[in-house]
């Protein structure tokens, strides 16, 4: 009886409850939510990481311009300019330390360095009451001690520069000064068109590389803009197989014409001149990619316009096509300026006055077989970064969106 009541009360149980079909829906929205927010988070993960890994060697420059000549190469290696502190101890410039003593922490002053280990001097808040410190001292140095030890203290007891229980203590202390070391650390007998003499050599270079990188940058400007708008706008015989082999150029490496250009610039005397930096670098085949790709994209109708107004075509390139691609010329002027600001092999070929030389050959100057002052060296480095910087920001506002409209084709 009881198992076919246990049956009857099985058949006429209700069913468990199912799932709704929008209850489903709405648990899988949340699932591939919670999988897209994990992805967006490795991937903002993933590109922190790589822009701190970028940062560092910047860091690590600023840092470095900024420390002590002796605190450059310290190990482990520091990345604030800092320096230990010290106080005045019979006269002379003693560390301070804190030692662990007696289950306390104590400032002392380094008195001196011996075998056995740290002769210290136990220093008041103030710095000002100094005492014997018992455990640094051995027998026979604490005959007239007025507390701790007396004669006959334990060696054992003396501490050891690497023991755990000292703790160096140090402070910040930039070392602003060495920019100012740094600008005036090489001189230059005559530069600039012989309109510096005994200059400071960092002056001249810096004066240098602004010319030849303004003179460039405009040239390409310049050069660049007249061929994408022929390219562009004008129809001719041959202008997109023209563009195409002008295109083919950017294949060949810079270094495969370095040796024909600098015979071609020796056989017209111009090398070791200004007109050796600046004539090659005005024609760029890249320019001319990137400035009639964005010239594509404005309407003709503005042409037309200008056209039936009696304009002609240098005057619709001045008035209408320049004005409407300032975020492609903005995109061109800093990669122009970046490029021709850091270039150091063409320089290095073409240019053996000093006074002609630009900021990345000057660098090199601190650089010598025997000695190298890094700390200096970081500091023109950073002198050096600053115009960069500089072009980089005024341009900020066009310089993504000429790089997305660059590649657009109306």
């Amino acid at each position: 009886m009881r198992q076919v009541a246990g049956k009857a009360a099985a058949i006429g149980a209700a069913p468990p409850p199912q799932p709704s079909p929008g209850g489903r829906r709405s648990e899988g929205r949340r699932q591939a939510k919670a999988r897209r927010w994990l992805v967006s988070a490795l991937c903002y993960l993933v590109l922190s990481l790589a822009g701190v890994t970028m940062l560092a060697p910047l860091l690590w420059m600023i840092s470095t311009s900024l420390k002590a000549p002796g605190r450059v190469l310290t190990f482990p290696p520091r990345w604030l300019p800092t320096e230990p502190v010290t106080v005045q101890v019979e006269g002379r410039p003693r560390e301070v330390v804190e030692v662990t003593h007696h289950g306390h922490r104590v400032r002392a002053a380094i008195m001196g360095v011996r075998p056995e280990g740290l002769v210290l001097r136990e220093l008041g808040r103030d710095n000002s009451k100094k005492t014997p410190l018992s455990l640094t001292l051995s027998q026979g140095e604490r005959g007239n001690a007025s507390s701790g030890r007396t004669a006959g203290a334990n060696p054992a007891e003396w501490v050891q520069p690497d023991d755990t229980r000292v703790r160096r203590l140090e402070r910040w202390a930039p070392h602003w000064e060495n920019y100012a070391q740094a600008w005036g650390a090489l001189k230059v007998e005559s530069g600039f068109f012989g309109l510096l003499h005994n200059a400071d050599g960092l002056l001249v270079f810096y004066l240098n590389s602004l010319f030849v990188a303004i003179m460039v940058t405009l040239g390409q400007v310049v050069t660049c803009s007249l061929a994408a708008y022929a390219f562009a706008r004008l129809h001719f015989p041959g202008r997109d197989k023209l563009f195409l082999a002008y295109l083919a150029t950017l294949m060949v490496p810079s270094v495969v014409t370095m040796i024909p250009v600098f015979a071609l610039l020796r056989r017209m005397s111009l090398t070791d001149t200004y007109w050796a930096l600046i004539l090659p670098g005005i024609f760029s085949a890249y320019g001319t990619f990137l400035l009639r790709q964005f010239f594509l994209t404005l309407p003709t109708e503005l042409e037309d316009a200008a056209k039936i107004d009696g304009a002609g075509r240098l005057t619709i390139y001045w008035r209408i096509i320049l004005p409407l691609s300032k975020p492609a010329l903005a995109t061109l002027v800093t990669f122009v300026f970046l490029h021709t600001w850091n270039d150091f092999m063409w320089p290095v070929i073409v240019i053996d006055d000093l006074g002609k030389k630009t900021l990345p050959i000057g660098l090199a100057h601190f650089q010598t077989p025997f000695l190298t002052e890094w700390h200096l060296l970081m500091a023109a480095s950073v002198i050096v970064m600053m115009p960069v910087l500089v072009v980089f920001v005024a341009g900020q506002r066009y310089f993504v969106r000429g790089l997305v409209l660059s590649g657009l084709k109306g």
